[in-house]
């Protein structure tokens, strides 16, 4: 409890002397407390209306994103407001804090990831360089597992591009096979019209050192990059990118209903990853808008 307000509260059986001399407090310092009680009464309303502003921008039935933290919220809260008007990061998240609201988190439980000492290995030509630029030039990708009811599983594999962040193809099975890669590379590869001349990063899995993915990244012109085996940080942005979404998706829960489910809720979400969904990387803006301002600076410098 406030010491103040314990002697607010006690005064009357006490007295103020005797109260503020036993919780080590000076008299001035209470009375000046007592004085600002209408600005904390004040402040506690303020608080209070962006704390009901901070939950509708995380109420997934109004559009919001119960995965978003105190950057992306102070960035959803300031977006289009004069600067005049705007509310300090610092405040947003002193007030999450208070009232509960931080973002959700999920940890991952199920390997993904099978290597295969006897496939193609391919040198690092990220190094851990996942900074943003040109797009269609270097993309990364994983696999992560969707949780059914029923106990089984679905698969999620992923093409994500370093340059602009956008998910440029994904596909989603109920096995692990090299199909799943594949496709999910020439949805990308459909998305964009062409990767020819793209560099693609992955971990060591089976599926990535295959005979027939190395083959259709030779058909599509692809270039492949391989972390180091067993070392995570390589591929950190895509494990980070398959984090988010089942964050975001399960909010908590151990599982999706069913895998109709499960697909129609990854198929709503990569729509709004990369239209809607804001990325501190790239300024907290959508992947789309990222790559709309790109193209219209290169317009104008031309």
């Amino acid at each position: 409890m406030n010491r103040f307000q314990f002697v607010e509260d006690h005064k009357d059986a006490y007295g103020v002397k005797r109260l503020c001399e036993v919780v080590e407090v000076a008299r001035s310092s209470f009375y000046a407390w007592l004085d600002s009680a209408g600005r904390r009464a004040a402040k506690a309303t303020d608080d209070a209306v962006l704390a009901a502003r901070i939950r509708v921008l995380q109420d997934p039935a109004q559009g919001g994103d119960r995965a978003y933290g105190a950057p992306r919220i102070t960035a959803d809260l300031n977006d289009g407001v004069p600067v005049a008007e705007r509310v300090n990061h610092k405040r947003v998240a002193r007030v999450m804090r208070e009232h509960r609201l931080a973002g959700i988190r999920l940890r991952r439980r199920v390997k993904t990831t099978i290597p295969d000492q006897s496939g193609r290995k391919f040198p690092d030509l990220i190094g851990r360089d996942f900074s943003i630029g040109e797009p269609n030039r270097r993309y990364v990708g994983d696999i992560t597992y969707l949780p059914i009811a029923d106990g089984s599983n679905l698969y999620l594999a992923t093409c994500i591009d370093l340059g602009s962040r956008k998910l440029a193809g994904w596909q989603v099975a109920d096995h692990m096979r090299t199909e799943l890669v594949e496709d999910a590379l020439r949805a990308a590869a459909r998305d964009r019209g062409s990767l020819a001349g793209a560099l693609f990063h992955s971990d060591h899995g089976s599926v990535y050192t295959s005979k027939a993915y190395a083959t259709l990244c030779e058909q599509l012109k692809v270039t492949q990059s391989m972390g180091t085996v067993g070392t995570s940080a390589d591929n950190s942005l895509a494990e980070s990118v398959n984090a988010a979404l089942k964050r975001e998706l399960l909010e908590g829960a151990s599982a999706f209903p069913d895998q109709a489910t499960a697909y129609r809720a990854v198929f709503r979400w990569a729509n709004r990853y990369n239209t809607r969904r804001r990325h501190s990387a790239i300024g907290n803006i959508s992947p789309n808008a990222y790559e709309a301002a790109r193209s219209a600076t290169l317009a104008e410098a031309a």
